[in-house]
């Protein structure tokens, strides 16, 4: 899914608008954390419990957005924006929203084209026409086509590209 702060994505075309999409949650403020937070505060510095509250709240907001574009049939989502307040002065509403949409990498010639949309256009083309790599035997994975990476790489062996 690719996700934009500016109201068009460059080299792409916007074929479907689906609409606002958006995650949301409220955090209650653990009692530990804050306590911990209060006498780090003291001092100075970041208060590393409350940037990892933070930052776990946006990942969650994040992934719910994301999931309700999919389930729209958006494969991106432009104009997504943060929203965070205060609520009853222990909770915390963080918001993640933007506006789901089918966004079409523009090809080589196209007006507006840029390297990444020409990139993306090419390699979906190879892989359209590259053949299918047989079934690998029970119990073992195929090795990706050419041009292509693994999925994942596998515990033994490192992944490098």
């Amino acid at each position: 899914m690719l996700i934009v702060t500016s109201n068009k994505i460059p080299g792409h075309r916007i074929d479907a608008v689906f609409g606002e999409v958006m995650g949301l949650t409220v955090r209650s403020r653990d009692i530990g954390a804050q306590v911990m937070a209060g006498f780090r505060s003291l001092g100075g510095g970041e208060l590393p419990e409350m940037t990892k509250a933070l930052y776990e709240s946006r990942q969650e907001v994040m992934a719910r957005m994301v999931n309700e574009a999919q389930q729209r049939g958006a494969n991106a989502i432009v104009a997504m924006r943060f929203d965070t307040s205060e609520m009853g002065g222990n909770w915390t509403e963080v918001c993640a929203y933007g506006t789901a949409v089918f966004a079409i990498p523009l090809a080589e010639g196209e007006p507006g084209a840029t390297g990444q949309s020409i990139y993306l256009t090419s390699a979906a083309a190879r892989q359209s026409t590259q053949p299918t790599t047989p079934a690998a035997p029970q119990g073992q994975t195929a090795p990706p086509a050419p041009g292509q990476f693994p999925a994942s790489p596998s515990p033994q062996e490192p992944f490098h590209q």
